[in-house]
């Protein structure tokens, strides 16, 4: 029999972890391919902070590299406010079946509370980078022009 999975855990692990695809290990084991795709959006992304760290704003590649790991961090907190507010009977349908359900409390709402910050934070940070960047680009390419 499949252990019992914790709405709690997996809320938490989605925040903290989240952009590696830890949630999806805890929720679906080592054969998901979803959880899988996590990962290389995240470090790709932080391979774009550490080249513009390294060569500067000017660097296109960052320019493109980054927003991956904006968007791996926003879809690591949608997946935790969707796990943080899925009511106790459903998840243990989906998730514990044949087990009855199990009240999970505040925790994590605490965690989509977080998410939430951070998600949205994230996301509107990304949204600014690249639409700043995509503009400038435009300039250039204006500027370029005889």
């Amino acid at each position: 029999m499949k252990r019992p999975r914790s709405k709690t855990l997996a809320t938490w692990l989605a925040v903290i972890g989240g952009a590696f695809g830890a949630h999806r290990f805890y929720l679906h084991g080592w054969r998901d391919l979803i959880a899988w795709l996590y990962p290389l959006p995240t470090l790709l992304g932080l391979a774009g902070v550490q080249r513009m760290r390294a060569f500067g704003q000017d660097d296109r590649v960052a320019w493109v590299l980054i927003p991956l790991l904006g968007l791996a961090l926003s879809a690591a907190m949608l997946s935790a406010i969707v796990y943080g507010l899925t009511p106790d009977d459903k998840w243990a349908v989906r998730h514990n079946p044949g087990q009855p359900p199990q009240a999970t409390g505040w925790a994590p709402v605490l965690g989509v509370i977080i998410a939430l910050l951070v998600g949205s934070s994230v996301l509107m940070g990304t949204v600014a980078f690249s639409g700043q960047r995509f503009f400038e680009w435009q300039l250039e390419q204006s500027a370029d022009r005889p």
